[in-house]
């Protein structure tokens, strides 16, 4: 039984083809890391550990006090977002502006809450 090139070159773009769609499949994560930061339930426990540290302040603060106040905490789990920093803080302040557009600075969000 004798093949022709274009059949037998057919032949082993499919069979590597299978392998290398295999081995991204196996590189992907499966599952969930545990220290993913990045899910809903993280984003709404930092969320309310920013909106607790504003109110205790009485929304005296700046972006990089507040930051310090986070990181001090007793609340604020470093093992789990450790890489929180002053950027990921901009990115939960804007979300927070975003979803109440009449609001634009710390102490307006303290006065929003309190």
């Amino acid at each position: 039984m004798e093949f022709e090139t274009s059949t037998l070159m057919m032949i082993f773009f499919i069979i590597i083809l299978a392998v290398s769609l295999w081995k991204i499949y196996a590189f992907l994560p499966n599952e969930q890391l545990a220290d993913d930061d990045k899910t809903k339930e993280s984003q709404e426990e930092l969320t309310n550990l920013v909106l607790l540290v504003i109110k205790n302040n009485n929304g005296n603060l700046t972006v990089e006090e507040l930051f310090q106040q986070i990181k001090c905490n007793e609340k604020f789990d470093k093992e789990h977002y450790w890489r929180f920093n002053q950027n990921r803080l901009n990115q939960l302040l804007n979300n927070y502006y975003l979803r109440h557009p009449h609001i634009n600075t710390i102490k307006g969000i303290y006065e929003n809450i309190a």
